[in-house]
């Protein structure tokens, strides 16, 4: 499969919402990594914002974001996919509610993947971290 086909079909499958059929899409071991303060932003409320490194931990992911978000209120706008070779860069933005508070957000991202072999061996998303957390702190959610 080609960078794109690779990278299209795992926006499918999350899309989809089935946890293991995305984890098939992702190498053994994988590097992943989410761009998030430390310990400044309400971490234990965002159990699965953290840094994975297996086919395993990527099924984990799925399951916990789903566990903690209300699946009818979500939604991914998928702007731009660009492709140099084996990486990929995704650009959009997520609409999400939080179970915990029931507070909607709104947090732009850029997911950068890097595809060998068909599988996906780097996953790096950068994301909007601030209306996340304020949204499991119950705060509101400062956008511009």
């Amino acid at each position: 499969m080609t960078t794109r086909a690779v990278v299209q079909e795992v926006l499918r499958r999350i899309g989809a919402g089935d946890p293991e059929r995305i984890a098939e899409m992702y190498a053994e071991q994988a590097d992943w990594k989410l761009d998030w303060p430390v310990a400044e932003h309400g971490r234990a409320a965002t159990p699965w914002i953290r840094h994975r490194s297996t086919r395993a931990d990527a099924a984990a992911h799925y399951r916990e974001l789903a566990e903690h978000h209300i699946p009818e209120r979500a939604a991914t706008e998928i702007e731009r996919i660009l492709i140099d070779g084996e990486e990929a860069i995704v650009l959009g933005e997520i609409r999400q509610a939080a179970r915990r508070t029931g507070r909607d957000y709104r947090a732009r991202f850029a997911l950068h993947l890097t595809v060998e072999n068909g599988l996906i061996t780097h996953h790096h998303v950068y994301e909007d971290s601030l209306a996340v957390a304020q949204a499991f702190a119950g705060q509101e959610a400062s956008t511009p």
